[in-house]
């Protein structure tokens, strides 16, 4: 199935995708086929016309819903299903997203939200030609990391304080 998709979506491996199985491809070809992504000028249209991108419904500048708008597909069911067991992954980008997710607003919205990340990464890999390549896990931490870093170097110069003085090595804060 995988050697099937990759000749039939012009070399795009989707199945490199966490998640990804060979339903959701069967649905991605039945439901569009490699010229139905090229209907869509933006991944935005795309998600929008699955009905996962938020249907923000604004009056007097005020926002009045931000609900997901109804309407099955079977693509859309079938994302969600990679969703769901992006949930129970371990060690991915994905599933620390729908974990993310999850644990603020529940598993349902976790679920569309997941969905709709992995529709925006199908379609740039299908329509831009872009492989998908995960970001490294270590990566957050050294930016978390270095964030941290300055934010205490500005609170030792804002204080005037010396860092020997705090008792903090030099070459730890450089």
């Amino acid at each position: 199935m995988n050697q099937i998709a990759y000749q039939y979506f012009g070399g795009v491996d989707l199945m490199s995708i966490e998640g990804v199985s060979d339903r959701t491809v069967i649905a991605l070809i039945s439901e569009l086929g490699p010229e139905g992504f090229k209907k869509f000028p933006t991944y935005k249209h795309f998600t929008s016309w699955l009905r996962l991108a938020p249907n923000n419904k604004i009056s007097g500048g005020k926002k009045l819903s931000r609900r997901v708008g109804r309407g099955i597909n079977k693509l859309k069911t079938a994302l969600r299903r990679a969703a769901n067991v992006l949930g129970n992954l371990k060690d991915s980008h994905l599933g620390q997203f729908f974990r993310r997710i999850s644990y603020s607003k529940g598993r349902v919205a976790a679920i569309t939200a997941t969905a709709r990340k992995l529709a925006v990464i199908i379609w740039k890999m299908v329509v831009e030609k872009v492989p998908y390549n995960p970001p490294n896990p270590y990566e957050f931490r050294d930016k978390k990391r270095a964030r941290l870093l300055k934010e205490m170097r500005n609170k030792i110069n804002k204080l005037n304080v010396s860092p020997m003085e705090l008792g903090l090595n030099i070459s730890n804060l450089e």
